[in-house]
């Protein structure tokens, strides 16, 4: 009997710095798991207001440039991400919301079949959908853009030549709200705590924050290799 393929709920939010570094992780799950697993990206407001999380959250420890230096330390221990000297200090976004909802609509053009949810090798293996979360990924940390801006996300699917007019039809008709406030209830659902975190067995195995590669991979394949229906006890 053939195992069927291991679900994985993501949850991020596109201003955390951890999740930013987080992406050569998926890029090699998917590289060594391929078609064993399926992952399923979903969205939360760690940063649904910046002002409220930054400025006045770190008030007392420097506010948002002391965070700024912060986010520039967390970059400097991973040099496989590039993140500007000034992030945080400008083009601040004044929310991660208008980010989600603008990928949650073009997610829904992967399901209605506008978009193809096929791997591409140049992009590392990601789908048009993962490189669009990417490319606003870099477009913040690393070109320092606010990418909580309408136009902003309008050319980076330039870029992708991704068809804005259907992007805009379901900004505009609520279907991304409601992809997006699914995404919320399932966060609700498993008790997710921030971002990134990673989701396995039906909420049994919950991974969040900075966890290393190697425990990641070796849940999954635990869930792979254990005869289905057959309860461990280790």
């Amino acid at each position: 009997m053939t195992t069927p393929p291991v679900r994985i709920a993501y949850f991020t939010d596109l201003l955390c710095v951890w999740a930013y570094v987080a992406q050569i992780k998926v890029d090699e799950l998917k590289r060594h798991f391929q078609d064993r697993i399926e992952l399923d990206y979903h969205f939360l407001t760690l940063f649904g207001n910046t002002h409220t999380r930054l400025v006045e959250g770190w008030r007392e420890r420097g506010g948002i440039e002391a965070y700024g230096r912060h986010v520039q330390h967390i970059g400097r221990d991973f040099p496989h991400v590039e993140i500007h000297p000034q992030v945080w200090q400008h083009n601040r976004p004044y929310s991660s919301m208008g980010c989600h909802l603008f990928l949650k609509a073009v997610s829904l053009l992967e399901q209605d079949g506008l978009i193809s949810p096929e791997p591409r090798p140049e992009w590392a293996g990601r789908s048009l959908f993962e490189e669009t979360i990417w490319r606003l990924r870099q477009a913040f940390f690393r070109d320092l853009q606010d990418i909580g801006r309408l136009d902003c996300q309008r050319a980076i699917a330039a870029q992708l030549d991704l068809p804005w007019e259907a992007i805009r039809e379901r900004l505009e008709n609520g279907a991304a709200c409601a992809a997006f406030h699914t995404d919320l209830e399932i966060r609700e659902r498993y008790g997710v705590r921030g971002s990134p975190t990673f989701i396995l067995n039906e909420g049994r195995q919950i991974l969040y924050g900075n966890v290393g590669y190697k425990i990641i991979e070796a849940n999954i394949h635990e869930l792979l290799e254990r005869p289905q229906d057959q309860a461990s006890w280790c």
